[in-house]
């Protein structure tokens, strides 16, 4: 593609994946792919998208913070444990081969994209009960390693979030706060990371940022007209397809 052709394309991409991430998640899925198809490699995908993942929670966590949804607290039993565990995934993605990533991408867009379609038919409700919710212990473990895994590669990283906070017995609108919370601060501490060591294109990671901003607006709208089921028909798609790409490239 013409080297004037992918900001633009970066920038359509990005609206997508952001209006994805506000209504189902999984936007990095679109992501991903598309930089690396565009010529960037796999290592430096997976850093310079952080720019954009870490731009769109700043105004989400504002928001759900204006509207009284989101609890300072949560930072000390969610949001501290996976930054935490973000250092360690993350040091994991900078020694993998692109090769290698780029084959454990394919196999974890196809098995997360099957995992959150099934859990969501089985799981109506989203939220558990609080009184069987586990100990606080057992949940900050689970987003310790929820930051390890975001740290590494960041796609589906908000399923894995949303499932240890309906785990601890939080509705969908008190779990997606601390969702966005948590990614904020581990993608932070994941980006400075790859920053420091040289892996971010900036220019690119900009060029999606604002793409994804635009998309966190228009993805509310679409959410409260109740888009979500088409989207994510055509989301698990396209995925699929993209991932059947990844692993079939040299």
């Amino acid at each position: 593609m013409e080297p004037w052709l992918q900001l633009p394309v970066l920038f359509v991409v990005g609206v997508m994946a952001g209006t994805l991430n506000v209504i189902a998640g999984g936007g990095s899925f679109l992501t991903l792919p598309v930089l690396i198809f565009l010529g960037l490699p796999p290592g430096i995908a997976n850093a310079t998208n952080r720019v954009a993942i870490f731009l769109q929670n700043v105004g989400a966590v504002w928001s759900f913070k204006r509207f009284g949804v989101l609890e300072t607290r949560s930072l000390l039993w969610a949001a501290i444990p996976a930054a935490l565990g973000a250092i360690p995934g993350t040091w994991l993605a900078l020694t993998i081969s692109d090769n290698a990533f780029q084959k454990v991408l394919a196999l974890l867009m196809v098995a997360i994209t099957l995992w959150t379609l099934w859990s969501g038919r089985s799981k109506p409700d989203g939220a558990t009960n609080a009184k069987d919710a586990p100990h606080q212990l057992v949940i900050a473990a689970g987003f310790f390693v929820t930051g390890a895994y975001g740290g590494f590669v960041q796609a589906g990283v908000g399923f894995l979030v949303l499932a240890v906070t309906t785990a601890a017995g939080l509705d969908l609108v008190r779990g997606n706060a601390v969702k966005v919370l948590t990614i904020l601060c581990l993608t932070g501490i994941a980006l400075a990371i790859f920053a420091w060591q040289g892996r971010v294109d900036w220019l690119v990671g900009l060029s999606l940022a604002s793409g994804t901003i635009l998309g966190g607006l228009l993805g509310t709208r679409l959410t409260i007209r109740q888009g979500h089921h088409w989207l994510q028909r055509v989301v698990t798609a396209t995925i699929v397809v993209f991932a059947v790409k990844l692993w079939l490239a040299p």
